[in-house]
């Protein structure tokens, strides 16, 4: 098939087959390549072909190079859409808006109702929002254009961290010069305690992710943290174990301030965090092919194999 395919002779339907089986067999193509180089049939043509591809390449260059002396910069507005096109969809859509009632609803609550309890619930779920954020940033669910973008020369993990840094850099300031802003009963922990396990508990979405795709990752992430930190609050306070609030039952304001600092106080529970997120950037780093969208990974075209005659 290969001599065939070669001299011109193979029909038209078993070529077109052929070519599409060459996409993703490189033996096959290495075989086919020898047999079109050993007619020599195609040699001046592709020489042609090369030597048009190289003129066209020159005349490219030297018209933008032409063209840049003559037209201005792009515009705010145009770099600021390419930015926002990089920071993805949740920045574009309603986790912001989400974001933004969830520190003014704790304000409130803070301020407005005299709940003083706001700091600790907005410490227990600040580590959520940035792994919704992501969630809503990358993936076929939440981009329109994720097949393209993915097949991009700075689509896959490369997308996906330039999205996730984006959503980091906002939800992390936010919520914290919100956190610092509300009062807090005593022993709460500081404002910026959550900051290195919200890294951590990103960075392990996005290696689970690797396996089990984003968005079932950072749900899988954002319920083990709830859990981890609501669950102990309730069991203390329906046991009526803790400070007596004169009814023999702890407060659980008092109680979530209690669980959160075991999970964000002190310095081992911090290098604790601190090497959790280093673990999981390394699995990422080892895991990274696994964005990659190609035809060989199953995410794209499958080619079947053919067999020579």
């Amino acid at each position: 098939m290969s001599a065939r395919y070669a001299d011109g002779s193979l029909p038209e339907s078993a070529t077109w087959s052929l070519e599409r089986h060459l996409e993703a067999c490189t033996p096959c193509a290495t075989t086919v390549s020898r047999a079109v180089g050993a007619t020599g049939v195609a040699t001046a043509v592709l020489a042609e072909i090369r030597g048009s591809v190289l003129l066209a390449i020159a005349e490219a260059e030297a018209h933008e190079a032409a063209g840049a002396a003559h037209h201005p910069s792009p515009s705010p507005n145009r770099r600021l859409g390419r930015a926002l096109w990089a920071a993805g969809p949740a920045l574009r859509g309603p986790w912001v808006v989400a974001l933004l009632l969830v520190c003014a609803a704790a304000a409130g609550l803070a301020y407005g109702a005299g709940f003083d309890g706001a700091r600790p619930l907005l410490l227990a779920f600040a580590p959520v929002l940035p792994l919704a954020g992501v969630a809503l940033s990358y993936g076929p669910h939440a981009d329109p254009m994720y097949e393209i973008s993915a097949t991009t020369p700075s689509g896959g993990l490369r997308l996906l961290l330039t999205r996730t840094a984006a959503v980091l850099g906002v939800s992390l300031p936010l919520l914290t010069a919100v956190g610092a802003f509300l009062p807090g009963p005593p022993g709460i922990p500081g404002a910026a305690a959550w900051l290195l396990p919200a890294l951590a508990l990103v960075l392990g979405a996005l290696a689970l992710g690797s396996y089990v795709g984003c968005r079932t990752a950072t749900g899988i992430v954002a319920a083990g943290w709830t859990f981890a930190v609501l669950l102990p609050v309730f069991s203390v306070s329906g046991d009526g174990g803790g400070d007596s609030g004169g009814d023999g039952r702890t407060l659980p304001v008092t109680a979530l301030a209690e669980q959160l600092a075991q999970y964000l106080s002190g310095v081992s529970v911090q290098g604790g965090w601190a090497v959790a997120a280093a673990l999981c950037a390394g699995v990422l780093a080892l895991r990274r092919h696994s964005f990659d969208f190609s035809p060989g990974s199953g995410r794209g075209l499958r080619f079947d194999r053919l067999e020579n005659p």
